[in-house]
């Protein structure tokens, strides 16, 4: 017997179909005699809905009463689940944020969860009750509900998991698990068994839509398991073919020889600036990005051109597209305090990032991306790396062609079928 939260996202719960369905899937993990608890979303398209009241509303709304609205998107579906799987003669019942609690911190509409009570929920789960627990939410100091951002779920799912000791966190998604890239990109990309967190947490730093990044960080943090598979497959197979995401060590234990390069992410949410003219001077390139930093935008990839007259430069660097108008209009604000002759701004780029842990111990990853590129006509505007990651800006039009070359030339298509 195993102890197992599974969570369902928006696309698994949209209707009462695929309520069923998703009822299904939990019926036949409980009848193999595991003690379950269901984390679930909002059915697909609501919350965004209850966002766009929210602006109607107000467009300056109070984030408490923000928190008060979207949360109710969750409360909705995991009582319709608590109700489906008890016609299908399971107990179940609905544990709302608060009630259990998960008591959370910081601020509305972001808040973190700190810490959960799970006495009462583990005392039902043993006695084979499944709880069904709305992602997304938990509760202030002040006892008022709270939400933890877009795509909260992922994060509520991994807490759970972590706060009860469970030995999997079965997240389902629309995919079936983690491939080496996007396969409606490339038709030949493999689906991967195993991923470590690290690798994990790039990729989805990195435009890899299947987790969210927060998720992957808790996870690593508590040592949770966590399975991404698809809630379309089959609801009573038991080999359930998804990835698993794992400590290094795991994995490694797991396989004599692995992969160097894990996948290949493609992101298409940066914006590019440029600062012209900047003062070479100590200081000057604190005078841009503190800013931007206080005003909590997230800035990636940076480049320093060297300056010719040692007195001026030009500085380059990327921010999320969305965040692109308020840089601008922050920066434009500074322009006399930073000294910069012009901002110039291009939302037609795109990140490819390749990943994967062997970086650290073998060389010529990164020459092998850029010769591989070069080698196409795809120019690089600008470079960032960790320790297993690197990340190029390129033209967004040659987004899907360094894709499918990077991921040939790194190894990672899988063999043709048979004639």
């Amino acid at each position: 017997m195993a102890r197992i939260v599974m969570k369902f996202g928006g696309t698994s719960m949209a209707g009462m179909e695929r309520i069923r369905n998703v009822a299904a899937r939990v019926k036949h993990v409980v009848s193999q005699g595991n003690e379950v608890a269901v984390v679930v979303s909002a059915m697909a398209g609501e919350t965004d809905r209850l966002v766009g009241f929210c602006r109607e509303a107000s467009a300056l709304y109070d984030p408490a009463e923000y928190d008060v609205v979207v949360a109710a998107g969750e409360q909705i579906t995991s009582g319709l689940l608590a109700m489906t799987l008890k016609a299908m003669g399971v107990d179940a019942r609905s544990w709302l944020g608060w009630q259990l609690p998960i008591h959370t911190i910081e601020s509305h509409a972001k808040a973190r969860v700190e810490s959960i009570e799970t006495d009462a929920l583990l005392a039902a789960m043993a006695s084979g009750q499944v709880a069904v627990i709305p992602g997304f939410q938990g509760m202030m100091e002040d006892g008022r509900v709270s939400t933890l951002g877009r795509g909260g779920s992922d994060t509520s799912a991994v807490a759970v998991a972590a706060a009860i000791g469970a030995d999997r966190c079965d997240i389902y998604t629309d995919v079936d698990g983690v491939y080496t890239t996007d396969p409606r990109i490339v038709a030949r990309a493999r689906k991967l068994d195993m991923v470590t967190y690290e690798e994990m947490l790039e990729l989805a730093s990195v435009g890899a839509k299947v987790l969210q990044t927060r998720s992957v960080g808790l996870a690593m943090k508590e040592g949770v398991r966590v399975q991404v598979l698809s809630s379309f497959d089959d609801p009573t197979q038991d080999d359930l073919p998804g990835t698993l995401i794992v400590s290094e060590e795991e994995l490694e234990e797991s396989k004599m020889e692995r992969q160097l390069i894990t996948g290949i992410a493609h992101d298409k949410n940066e914006a590019k600036i440029i600062l012209t003219r900047v003062p070479d001077r100590p200081g000057a390139v604190a005078s841009i990005f503190s800013p931007l930093a206080e005003a909590s935008i997230n800035v990636d990839m940076i480049i320093q051109n060297d300056s010719k007259d040692k007195e001026e430069t030009d500085v380059t660097f990327t921010v999320p597209r969305a965040d692109l108008a308020r840089s601008v209009d922050l920066l434009e604000s500074l322009k006399d305090q930073i000294g910069f002759y012009r901002i110039i701004t291009d939302v037609e780029v795109a990140k490819i990032s390749v990943v994967g842990v062997g970086m650290r111990s073998h060389a010529g990853v990164a020459a092998t991306m850029f010769k591989t590129l070069a080698d196409r006509g795809i120019n690089i505007e600008a470079i960032s790396t960790s320790e297993i990651k690197v990340s190029v800006l390129i033209d967004e039009d040659e987004t899907e062609l360094a894709v499918r070359v990077l991921h040939t030339a790194y190894g990672l298509d899988a063999d043709a079928p048979a004639a």
